[in-house]
């Protein structure tokens, strides 16, 4: 088991990236950072836009490492512009695409499929600034399938593999 801490958690209702970068993202309700998720296994975090969506189901949830937020091309940056679910401190999420991993703090615990990365696309360099597409490629996080129902909470949290 890794010690890691839950940064940040966003559920957002709407696909705020549609069009050309250079348009604008759609405006964000207010309330996408949240302290808490709730998870269903198969189906994503619930009043997520990508839940009980088929073409999401395998990639429903993402994952992000705060280590590898673009911070010297804006020091803001954060799930609001990369559009990942969950951002851990603590380790390198990236590297465990193929592995199923558990996640458990004080909120509550999920178990997760690790399907495959996140990649980043134009809107970095639209929402974060130039250069951040570049400075995200292997390290934008990784798109995952909720095993189990659960939760999670910001705070510390363990993160460890599991075998199934």
């Amino acid at each position: 088991m890794i010690a890691v801490e839950v940064v940040q958690l966003l559920v957002s209702p709407v696909h705020r990236y549609e069009g050309r970068p250079a348009d604008g993202p759609v405006p964000g309700g207010e309330g996408e950072l949240v302290g808490r998720i709730v998870v269903r296994g198969g189906l994503g975090i619930v009043g997520d836009r990508y839940f009980n969506q088929p073409a999401h189901r395998n990639a429903s949830i993402t994952l992000m490492a705060a280590e590898n937020l673009p911070h010297d091309i804006d020091p803001r940056a954060d799930l609001r512009q990369t559009r990942r679910n969950v951002l851990l401190r603590g380790v390198d999420i990236d590297a465990h695409v193929g592995e199923t991993v558990a996640l458990e703090g004080e909120g509550g615990s999920v178990v997760l499929a690790v399907r495959r990365p996140a990649r980043p696309c134009a809107w970095m360099d639209a929402v974060i600034g130039p250069g951040a597409q570049r400075a995200l490629r292997g390290k934008g996080g990784v798109r995952c399938t909720p095993l189990t129902d659960g939760a999670l909470a910001l705070g510390p949290a363990t993160f460890s593999v599991v075998t199934v």
